[in-house]
């Protein structure tokens, strides 16, 4: 039997190799290497910081940033429950404790035998046919009492992962209604050869022409974008593809790139043709780790089709290719500059902006990045003409948009629609009933009530990521709203002061509202709350972070209320209580035996 150490270096010397030893792939070889050992050893640790002459200090700052990264052993089995609100509604919660019970685990542990570990995360990117979770990384949907019963004894008996029933890991697309997008039929690199003739700056022209924005839900018009980038100065430019959508509630891109990826590689492709780019990444969430070999087999036929490399379909100095690095569970890397710093082998944490990416991107150099619908509809625009892809949608909402809609209705997927659709248009679609709220572009979005449900989608009135979340009447928006500022306080990267307290101030607050002790003081409190982390915070995580408890106290403050006390203030922790057991322990249930009111 090899030591842990021979193990270590068994491991790491292969795939320094494959990375070329280079400490800007740091995330990518700490995640290859605890997929083979299971954690990542401090031996490993030591190891890998002489070979690429770094500190150690550095690879652990890295390591215990993202939450898929283990520096201690974790079992043989490494479950975690999707703890997002959706897959709540559809029971993970007992599910998960049924698993605990029936292994002899404790939440968060590792089993005595070492055998497992069961916790939770944040999201999977499955809330349209949830209940999920992620075992060793691979997800697995429609949990039901008897799928939980039977992992649990796959797990007993340490049945490897290739030899579970492969409809355990079955992603369905789930496709409800399809437009110009996934209507498509362009064969790969069809719209390439035509963007060739136009030449760079034609095709960042037609771009702005077509009025294309962003699909993330800022809507920065994708033409200036492209424009600024190109025209940056720089040794190098770049492409970035941001596919690590975190967002509660959105899996549009996990069937954009399994239905869709040479579009997303054309579109890649067009913009590295536009800003002078030689080097692509596509950087993928950790969850939909799946993805990554079926992703690299379309790169590789691609390549084979002189539609990446060198001199692409003839054309004379024009190379460009695309690499797939992984992510390992940071929500806050979807940001643009995090995902960045996450590219260079860094704890994910936003940038101070200006300057931006366009000018001082990926290694401080120009780099142009779009998500991965924006890169699928520059394909549509330049391939319609301006005038056209622009007669789509709204006045200043150009095109279609892909939602993801989730929660209480019988049709839960991926709807595409021109920009411009109603809210209670698609609660029809979907078939929903008794809808009681919906909330739009996730957690860090709008909550949106009965009374509003002809908004519709687009830059002028509802911006939206994707998220559709519906909630019927049963649904308590209070609960919802708390399980969204736990998830803002799980995932703070705590680099900024008024984000990291702020939004665990927050997470505390609802909870004691829940407990039964919160007042109308906690409730003006939150609204402070608000004001300093959207004047402190580093980024959108914290000027976002209080939006789900405004919003529904706006449409929903009965919900909040009838839980209050009537007190004007009421400490969240109640000693004298604390000392219940003390006193039973003594016999003693005198007055001497309890602390007195203040002013008592």
């Amino acid at each position: 039997m090899p030591t842990e150490v021979g193990l270590s270096t068994a491991c790491l010397d292969p795939i320094l190799g494959r990375h070329g030893h280079d400490a800007s792939n740091l995330l990518q070889i700490l995640r290859e290497l605890q997929d083979c050992i299971g954690y990542l050893p401090a031996d490993a640790i030591t190891y890998l910081a002489d070979k690429l002459a770094i500190p150690r200090v550095r690879i652990e700052s890295v390591a215990s940033f993202y939450s898929f990264l283990n520096l201690q052993p974790r079992g043989e089995y490494r479950v975690l429950f999707s703890d997002n609100i959706t897959d709540r509604m559809l029971g993970s919660a007992e599910l998960m404790q049924q698993m605990c019970q029936q292994l002899w685990a404790e939440p968060g542990k590792v089993s005595e035998d070492g055998l497992v570990s069961i916790n939770t995360t944040s999201c999977t990117g499955m809330c349209d046919q949830g209940p999920a979770l992620l075992v060793n990384g691979r997800a697995i949907t429609r949990l039901t009492h008897q799928r939980v019963q039977e992992i649990g004894q796959l797990i007993r008996n340490h049945t490897q992962l290739d030899e579970w029933p492969a409809d355990f890991f079955r992603v369905e697309d789930n496709i409800r209604r399809s437009d110009l997008m996934l209507d498509n039929r362009l064969a790969p690199g069809e719209v390439l050869r035509a963007a060739l003739a136009l030449g760079a700056d034609k095709i960042v022209e037609a771009i702005k022409q077509s009025a294309l924005r962003g699909r993330g839900g800022a809507g920065f018009p994708t033409g200036l974008k492209w424009e600024s980038c190109r025209n940056a100065k720089g040794s190098e430019h770049y492409v970035v593809c941001n596919a690590d959508e975190g967002e509660p509630g959105t899996f549009k891109d996990r069937v954009l790139l399994t239905r869709q990826a040479d579009l997303v590689f054309d579109g890649m492709t067009l913009c590295a043709l536009a800003v002078g780019a030689k080097q692509g990444f596509l950087y993928l969430r950790g969850e939909y780790q799946y993805l990554l070999e079926p992703l690299e087999t379309v790169l590789q036929r691609r390549r084979d089709a002189n539609l990446l490399g060198t001199n692409i379909l003839g054309q004379p100095s024009f190379d460009f290719d695309i690499k797939i690095h992984l992510g390992a569970g940071a929500y806050i890397c979807g940001e643009e500059s995090a995902l960045i710093e996450s590219l260079e082998g860094k704890r994910g944490v936003p940038r101070n902006r200006p300057p931006f990416p366009v000018t001082h991107g990926y290694m401080q150099q120009p780099t142009a990045v779009d998500n991965v619908e924006t890169f699928c509809q520059s394909v549509l625009a330049l391939h319609m003409g301006a005038e056209k892809y622009r007669a789509i949608g709204t006045e200043k909402s150009a095109g279609s948009k892909l939602i993801s809609v989730s929660g209480d209705c019988p049709l839960p997927g991926i709807y595409e629609y021109p920009f411009g659709v109603s809210v209670r248009e698609m609660l029809q679609n979907c078939g929903a009933v008794n809808t009681r709220a919906v909330q739009v572009s996730g957690p860090s979005g709008v909550c949106v009530a009965e009374s509003e449900f002809d908004r519709k989608l687009g830059f002028e009135d509802l911006p939206t990521a994707g998220a559709f979340m519906v909630f019927d009447d049963s649904r308590d928006m209070f609960e919802v709203a708390r399980n969204f500022v736990h998830f803002f306080a799980h995932e703070s990267c705590g680099f900024c002061t008024p984000c990291r307290v702020g939004t665990s101030m927050l997470k505390q607050t609802m909870d004691k509202v829940a407990a039964g002790h919160g007042t109308q003081y906690d409730l003006r409190e939150i609204e402070n709350l608000d004001r300093v982390l959207q004047t402190g915070s580093h980024c959108g995580l914290g000027h976002t972070a209080c939006n789900p408890v405004l919003h529904t106290l706006k449409h929903f403050r009965p919900a909040y209320e009838s839980r209050l006390k009537s007190l004007d203030f009421e400490p969240a922790f109640d000693l004298d209580g604390a000392l219940a057991r003390a006193r039973q322990m003594t016999g003693r249930d005198d007055a001497g035996a309890h602390l007195k009111p203040e002013g008592a």
